[in-house]
């Protein structure tokens, strides 16, 4: 709330008139003001008695420094700051809204859409920061801000400054307020805090958004730190996968909480209750942009854990049982493969060796921060990211010449990989439908039993759109294209709210899509009659072979511009690193996620990053590509492992298994060590090692 100048406060600071008071806290006071006819900042000035400490000038400087690295989404950008002034400031982006508080206080606690969008606001501002190398360390609801409805976060990058000052902060004193704090923060340690402790931070206050109270609240600080500690949370009041993420997110070991990115991805693929079919909350387009960028920024810490600047091992078992926690307490199924997805990012305490010999293949292939959703490749010609199956109206999903589906009684659909695909993005395959009487059907942002479909038939190609309450036909046309035994290529086109159908090179339809809440959703393939008058009277069947799913990106760079690709595992022969999503020998195929991995001060080089910075001097980190294939393997592939004796096993500077291990132990072995070397001969794996970084 803004307040006249008070009696000594500075009228102009730094080029900047100061024309009133927003508040006053530990460090020091806040203004507004404003340089020339330049538009509105809060300036934060810091008290005198701190100016005079070089410990803390030092650090006010680095973490100044560090801040300004962080990108604005959903966060107050840092703008300005003066570290030398004899009061040194830090110049933000004035945020003109309430505060989380303000706002439940004055209209109570916050539900459904607007909650959510709370949620994921925040986590995408701590996944900007956490990704600069930076930690809130004092995130409450009066550090998150409304402008037009969306939320922001302030105060961020320079409580580290004070905290670690020791003249000012006693073994009995911290910075920040209690209720929002994690366990680890009550232990004397205050330099070993980490982004987990940030996580806490999140869960507690989407808990007080969407409650009215804190979790642990209690009738004194200390009764406060006490409950957490020793107490679960009380979360009464929120509901569904929510609950279940704000649960995870106050777990008492930092190991046990998501990071930043894990939340987001979460959120973003989350519906309101995994015990009905309702539709995801809806999000503000403008956050939904500020949260795919802040996804496409790259530069994510990995692990709850681990330390900024001193990273720490994860043993293969503690990160599976924690996977494993995550995919039961987000039991829808939008959620469950996004979970599984999240958790590849490795880091290592020794100094980095020369790593691996990788052959990077120069190809079509996304480039770090570049891709917005999963991208999914598989020729269905074997068991890999499409299953087969039967259900329970005799209806058969068979993996072969492609993938065969046969409805005989009701419309058979066979689900792919759970992922929920967001915004713009492509659909490509070939399809052959087998009877005059078959429908090739593509479902399309499916959440709950909300979703689009695309209806290949012999007379005619349709969208459509079903719904709890009805369906609606969004376009068709008349066509003859689609006859028995003839096989067609298919794109189909979602962009900017259109999707076009495209067959053979040719367009030959465009519909609107029409439903705000369906902005992203599981792909499913299937087969069907024309019209329900028609079930139970004929068999009918279609084939679908080369399903692409991949987003639809404009700025994606070339190789050209000096950032590596990943490696193309499709096509030619390439060793590389790769994270396994299934092994299946009988079928011989594999599913793999090509990532690129390398020392801290590689990774810096390649994102351009401050050499200076945290995330540089880590031993070891990957860069997830969020594209997964499915590749054939031959009959006898070479499996190693890291188990067994360790002089015998662990050979290589980066820990690659040397010690041959069987096809059995191997598919047990990729359920909890998903890290893996992969060596491909024309498109085809014939040997993979695991990695793993002590």
């Amino acid at each position: 709330m803004k307040s006249p100048l008070r009696p000594g406060d500075p009228e102009s600071l730094g080029g900047y008139q100061l024309l009133s008071r927003l508040g006053e806290g530990g460090m020091g006071a806040v203004f507004l003001g404003r340089r020339g006819d330049g538009p509105l900042v809060a300036i934060k000035i810091i008290k005198p008695e701190y100016a005079h400490e070089e410990e803390f000038r030092n650090r006010f400087r680095s973490e100044v420094k560090r801040a300004r690295q962080v990108p604005p989404f959903c966060t107050a950008a840092v703008l300005d700051a003066d570290p030398e002034h004899r009061t040194p400031y830090l110049v933000v982006e004035y945020v003109d809204g309430p505060s989380l508080d303000e706002v439940v206080a004055r209209e109570g606690p916050l539900a459904d859409s607007r909650l959510h969008g709370v949620a994921v606001g925040v986590a995408t501002a701590l996944t900007a920061i956490h990704g600069a190398g930076v930690i809130h360390r004092d995130l409450k609801p009066r550090n998150v801000l409304f402008a037009l409805g969306s939320p922001k976060v302030i105060d961020f990058g320079i409580a580290r400054a004070l905290e670690v000052t020791s003249q000012h902060t006693h073994p009995d004193q911290m910075v920040g307020t209690v209720a929002y704090m994690a366990p680890e923060r009550f232990d004397g340690v205050h330099r070993d805090i980490t982004p987990a402790a940030d996580v806490f931070a999140w869960g507690a206050v989407i808990a007080y958004a969407g409650t009215g109270r804190t979790p642990f609240r209690a009738d004194s600080p200390v009764a406060v730190a006490a409950r957490i500690l020793t107490q679960p949370p009380d979360l009464t009041g929120l509901h569904g996968t929510l609950a279940d993420l704000v649960a995870l997110a106050l777990s008492k070991d930092p190991e046990d909480r998501p990071t930043a990115p894990e939340l987001l991805n979460l959120l973003l693929a989350q519906n309101t209750d995994p015990n009905t079919f309702s539709r995801p909350p809806t999000l503000d387009p403008k956050l939904r942009q500020a949260a795919e960028a802040a996804q496409l920024s790259g530069h994510h810490v990995s692990g709850g854990g681990k330390r900024l600047g001193r990273p720490v091992p994860a043993a293969p078992s503690r990160r599976s049982r924690r996977l494993r926690t995550v995919v039961a307490v987000t039991a829808a199924a939008t959620l469950a493969a996004t979970a599984a997805g999240l958790y590849s990012r490795r880091l290592g305490d020794d100094p980095p060796p020369p790593g691996p010999d990788i052959t990077v293949a120069q190809a079509a292939m996304p480039v770090p921060g570049a891709v917005r959703g999963p991208w999914v490749v598989d020729a269905l010609d074997r068991r890999g990211q499409w299953t087969p199956k039967t259900d329970d109206y005799g209806g058969r999903c068979a993996v072969g010449k492609g993938l065969s589906i046969t409805a005989t009684d009701v419309r058979t659909m066979c689900a792919g990989p759970e992922e929920a695909f967001p915004g713009d993005q492509s659909i490509t395959f070939s399809v052959t439908v087998q009877t005059p009487l078959t429908c090739a059907e593509v479902q399309f942002r499916a959440v709950g039993d909300a979703s689009y479909w695309l209806d290949l038939c012999p007379q005619l190609i349709r969208i459509r759109h079903e719904g709890a309450l009805r369906s609606a036909t969004l376009s068709e046309t008349e066509s003859t294209l689609f006859q028995p035994g003839t096989a067609h290529d298919v794109v189909l086109s979602l962009q900017n709210e259109t999707a076009t159908v495209t067959v053979g090179g040719t367009p030959v339809l465009d519909a609107e899509l029409t439903d705000p809440s369906l902005l992203a959703g599981q792909v499913a393939l299937g087969a069907g009659p024309i019209d329900a008058s028609q079930y139970q009277q004929a068999t009918v069947t279609a084939t679908f072979r080369k399903v692409e799913i991949r987003p639809i990106e404009t700025d994606i760079p070339s190789p050209a511009s000096g950032v590596t690709p990943f490696t193309d595992v499709r096509t030619g022969s390439s060793t590389s690193i790769v994270e396994v999503h299934g092994y299946y020998p009988k079928s011989r195929s594999i599913v793999v996620e090509p990532v690129l991995f390398m020392s801290g001060p590689e990774y810096c080089t390649m994102f351009a990053l401050d050499p200076d910075g945290d995330v540089c001097q880590r031993a070891w980190l990957t860069e997830d590509s969020r594209m997964t294939i499915t590749l054939p393997i031959v009959a006898d592939p070479k499996l190693t492992s890291t188990r067994g004796n360790d002089q015998e096993c662990l050979k290589h500077p980066v820990t690659v298994g040397d010690c041959k291990t069987s096809i059995a132990d191997f598919t047990d072995l990729v359920e909890v060590s998903p890290l893996y070397r992969l060596t491909t001969v024309d498109g085809t794996a014939t040997a993979l090692a695991e990695v793993y970084v002590p």
